[in-house]
């Protein structure tokens, strides 16, 4: 009976606090009132209030983890419709997608070494800076935790989001394409949505700086933890 109710109301819960979530953002649009802060707060409650653990909301609710899969081959679209824009700007993209994620990956690992973390939580720090998708591919892939992977890029985009906001005004940034790559390289799918409330030039930039961003890491890094741990 305990796993019928799972599978049937934490879906349905699920679905229920991102709609009011963005509808919340709709009306209020703050960072912090983000549906990537809202929807886990709405949830997170009525788990508390429920006395619903971890395990008891992933039972019901597992198959929507396993739509990442179709999420992940959607992201050849965007790729497609800005072929344009990668023929063009193709050596600034890769040069700067590479020193970026490079950059995300061993700032995440250097911190978390001083903080004296366990390997397992190193591992999942690594892929903070990509999209969800492509970051529980590539935490899962190289031993770390895909759910706390999870949390830490959603508080990444989040603070990511906010942060670039106010750094787009302290830059002289002159180019759609170097303030659209802050935002997608920076905070990943929050700092995309940010970016086309801003301009909608600089949200196809940063929508395709994120999209090859994920690919480079699931491509690269782990062949380098392989190395590190080698």
């Amino acid at each position: 009976m305990r796993a019928d109710f799972n599978l049937l109301f934490w879906p349905l819960a699920t679905v229920l606090a991102y709609v009011c979530a963005r509808l919340f953002y709709r009306r209020y649009a703050y960072w912090w009132t983000s549906t990537l802060v809202v929807a886990p707060a709405l949830l997170l409650v009525l788990a508390l209030a429920l006395h619903t653990g971890y395990r008891d909301y992933m039972s019901g609710s597992h198959w929507l983890m396993m739509m990442l899969g179709p999420v992940i081959v959607a992201f050849a679209l965007p790729l497609y419709e800005q072929r344009a824009l990668i023929r063009r700007y193709w050596p600034v993209l890769v040069a700067g997608v590479a020193v970026g994620s490079l950059i995300a990956g061993a700032s995440a690992w250097v911190l978390g070494s001083l903080l004296d973390l366990p390997p397992d939580l190193r591992l999942s720090l690594l892929p903070r800076s990509v999209t969800t998708p492509f970051a529980i591919a590539v935490s899962a892939h190289v031993g770390g935790v895909p759910d706390l992977t999870a949390v830490f890029v959603i508080v990444t985009g989040v603070f990511g989001a906010a942060i670039g906001q106010l750094m787009r005004g302290w830059l002289p940034l002159r180019s759609a394409l170097a303030r659209g790559a802050l935002f997608g390289m920076g905070a990943h799918g929050a700092g995309t949505a940010k970016a086309r409330e801003l301009a909608a030039e600089e949200g196809a930039v940063a929508g395709l700086v994120m999209v090859m961003a994920g690919l480079f890491n699931v491509l690269v890094t782990p062949a380098v933890v392989a190395g590190l741990l080698a």
